[in-house]
């Protein structure tokens, strides 16, 4: 009981609306790769119900994922260029991150974020030796992060 009456006596942390992303680290292990970031959002609305589906987070919207992970490769010739797939489509991994829930009063989060990639570098590239990723969070208000990159991996 008295842990509850000393934490409540700390004035909460304030936080901008707009989610705020920093700090990537990529580790890749023997059959997939996690991808970790900080993170704070002063209103706490990261995450979207699986049910949440009405416009703007409708299937066919952009703001039905809420996170996004962009892929790059690095030319030889021409420097860091957007990976393609098979289409000669821009390789961008979607993730529609759940609810975070928060407990108390406090309405700005803070915390780290792991993601789990299966499949990670380009095969069918020849400039696949040498890759990083653009990440930006996006949250319920439709407010978006700021845009951080990886620093170079070797897969």
């Amino acid at each position: 009981m008295l842990v509850v009456l000393v934490s409540s006596c700390f004035k909460s942390e304030e936080y901008p609306i707009e989610p705020i992303i920093f700090d990537p680290i990529f580790l890749i292990s023997s059959n997939s790769a996690k991808l970790t970031f900080s993170f704070t959002d002063g209103d706490g609305d990261i995450g979207l119900p699986p049910g949440d589906t009405l416009a703007p987070y409708n299937p066919d919207s952009y703001y039905h994922y809420n996170l996004y992970v962009d892929y790059y490769e690095k030319d030889d010739e021409n420097g860091w260029q957007r990976g393609r797939d098979l289409e000669g489509d821009s390789i961008v991994f979607q993730y529609r991150l759940k609810p975070i829930v928060v407990k108390g009063r406090a309405r700005g989060i803070k915390g780290t974020m792991d993601v789990t990639m299966i499949s990670f570098a380009n095969p069918l590239s020849s400039q696949s030796d040498t890759i990083r990723f653009t990440i930006k969070l996006i949250d319920k208000a439709l407010n978006e992060s700021n845009v951080i990159e990886t620093a170079e991996i070797y897969p």
